[in-house]
């Protein structure tokens, strides 16, 4: 007699059992706290790395400098940015992955084969993608593989507008977003607009 499938989960129960994953565990070095947001009805979503230390210690994603100059690119106030039902929040990795010789270690590998296409299929509505950084890029950009980053930001217009790859908001980026002008010049007025028009 044939079995009969499980019942699809929904995106409530899926984010309680991601949130009590704790598959890494043993090789984070402050403990599993999945941070993610993400509702239904969300148009924008914004593919991080993985949950830094100030993040994880606050357990709200992007609650650094970071965050600050990301919402800023955005156009959207803290409250719009928090709305789980315009912004969904999915990095590569859930949990703080620990630091690294020059900066946060790389996520964890295990995370995204685990939940990363389940919680993507929940999210019908995505207009825009805003990939952040390396690990998000080879995951969601075909051919990205392999390329410097800034070449990947560079041909940016060949995924505009459904998907917009991005230098990482960080300080650390300072001296990219200082060579690359247009970056600011001309990208963000685009995206600002973009992003206005999907939140109405």
């Amino acid at each position: 007699m044939p079995k009969t499938p499980a019942p699809k989960l929904t995106l409530p129960a899926l984010l309680t059992q991601v949130r009590a994953c704790r598959l890494c565990e043993p090789h984070l070095p402050l403990g599993a706290a999945p941070l993610l947001q993400a509702g239904a009805q969300a148009r924008i979503l914004i593919v991080g790395q993985a949950p830094g230390r100030r993040a994880h210690e606050s357990g709200v994603p992007f609650s650094d400098p970071s965050g600050d100059r990301l919402r800023d690119w955005l156009g959207v106030d803290s409250e719009t940015f928090y709305d789980p039902q315009k912004i969904a929040l999915l990095p590569m990795g859930f949990c703080f992955p620990g630091s690294g010789p020059t900066g946060d270690a790389p996520p964890r590998p295990e995370c995204a084969p685990a939940w990363r296409k389940q919680l993507l299929a929940q999210l019908p509505h995505i207009e825009l993608t805003v990939v952040i950084g390396r690990y998000a890029a080879d995951w969601h950009i075909p051919g990205a593989a392999g390329k410097p980053m800034a070449d990947v930001v560079a041909d940016w217009e060949r995924h505009w507008p459904k998907l917009l790859p991005a230098p990482h908001p960080s300080p650390r980026n300072q001296r990219w977003l200082r060579n690359n002008p247009w970056f600011a010049e001309r990208l963000l007025p685009l995206l600002r607009k973009r992003v206005k028009e999907l939140l109405g």
